[in-house]
């Protein structure tokens, strides 16, 4: 099932950090922007993480849940999360089965190798379940101010 903006997110359910357990059909009444990301404590990734942390008055003040979702283990999110003061649930998706739901599992290409793995991509989902916006190959660099730019669109049309 491929992504598509204005259809509904495609449901999960996975564990976060803590043990817990966060199931989309629960966040209804908010924002959700769910990323995708190769691999804890990297430097993209941690760069990531660590401006969505940065950004939390923001999204707050727009009614935004940010989850973020890796196959990592939850002993590897919970280290991620403490070394770097994150302030929003890692999600482990060890067998992958969201990551390819949300078209965020595939083929890449890195030095002239092809290799499978996690492709770096957000989905932006309104409150009551559409997808808004889908960024499939996301760069660090300046993507968070582009999630807050589609959620503020989004709410002033």
């Amino acid at each position: 099932m491929a992504i598509q903006e204005g259809k509904k997110a495609p449901r999960f359910t996975l564990k976060r950090d803590g043990d817990e357990k966060v199931a989309l059909k629960d966040l209804t009444d908010d924002y959700v922007v769910v990323y995708f990301y190769p691999r804890d404590n990297t430097p993209g990734c941690t760069t990531e993480a660590c401006d969505f942390r940065d950004a939390k008055d923001e999204l707050d003040e727009l009614g935004v849940t940010v989850l973020g979702i890796s196959k990592d283990s939850l002993a590897s999110h919970v280290k991620f999360r403490d070394k770097h003061d994150l302030n929003f649930p890692l999600l482990s998706d060890p067998d992958g089965k969201v990551l390819e739901k949300y078209d965020a599992w595939g083929e890449k290409n890195m030095y002239g190798r092809k290799s499978m793995g996690i492709i770096r991509s957000t989905v932006v989902i309104a409150p009551g379940g559409k997808v808004i916006k889908h960024f499939p190959k996301v760069r660090v660099k300046g993507h968070v101010e582009k999630v807050l730019e589609a959620i503020r669109e989004h709410r002033d049309s």
